[in-house]
């Protein structure tokens, strides 16, 4: 069980990855005993990427996976729950067998033994997943479970505001010549606020992330909040989304 002064570390480390520009893979590593972290975009349209890897080892379960189509970052993310794996050469893993054979016969990858993957989403957008692994059998209580999925959760925020500063997602909002259109990003940045209780900054992320994960203008996703069309609160339920 995790103590929660480091816990809360954790949290505030991912919390201030981005703007410091530093690992979102380390506060995984200082909580957890593991041997490795990596974390992986996995959907959208900029295709399968990996944003941080602790190791070589990390770097080539990645490659595994986005190589093989299968294995516990694809299957955490398609369930939306945590992917739990303590002794990758004992358990049956019929949700991907070809990467657990492939993982015990790889030359870089063999001496990892035990693998936990937990989904990275926001809302109703998947983003992508954060994977740990050991070199040796492992377990994780009810309590890591949750202390994972919590911060994975973070990390999810943390790697939507790197993507999206990468592709300068917002690009068609800052050139756009129509003050009108502006006004809307605007209003509609302020019903998303009201809707998931969260700051200004937050609500412009979704935005950007909605558009870009559907391949549409900024503009044309204020436009379908505005006109009631779209509303971010449905993702959420009655709870604002984690990223503090």
């Amino acid at each position: 069980m995790t103590e929660r002064p480091r816990f809360d570390e954790a949290k505030r480390a991912l919390t201030v990855a981005h703007e410091r520009n530093t690992s979102l893979c380390d506060p995984f590593l200082d909580l957890f005993p593991i041997a490795g972290a990596s974390l992986s975009l996995l959907a959208g349209p900029v295709g399968q990427s990996t944003i941080c890897a602790s190791s070589s080892i990390a770097v080539r379960l990645d490659e595994l996976q986005f190589d093989l189509g299968e294995g516990p970052c694809w299957q955490a993310l398609r369930s939306r729950r945590p992917v739990l794996a303590p002794n990758l050469r004992e358990g049956v893993y019929s949700d991907w067998p070809v990467f657990a054979s492939a993982v015990t016969h790889d030359q870089d990858a063999a001496e990892v033994t035990s693998m936990f993957a937990f989904p990275m989403v926001v809302g109703s957008l998947d983003i992508g997943a954060v994977d740990l692994y050991s070199t040796s059998p492992q377990t994780m209580t009810r309590s890591d479970v949750s202390d994972a999925s919590a911060l994975a959760s973070v990390a999810a925020w943390q790697v939507l505001r790197r993507v999206l500063e990468e592709q300068q997602f917002d690009a068609d909002v800052d050139n756009a010549a129509s003050r009108t259109s502006r006004r809307e990003v605007h209003q509609a940045t302020g019903m998303v606020l009201a809707q998931l209780n969260v700051s200004a900054d937050d609500a412009a992320l979704l935005l950007r992330a909605h558009a870009f994960s559907s391949g549409r203008s900024v503009r044309d996703v204020a436009t379908d909040v505005v006109e009631r069309r779209l509303d971010f609160s449905k993702d959420f339920g009655s709870q604002p989304p984690e990223r503090w």
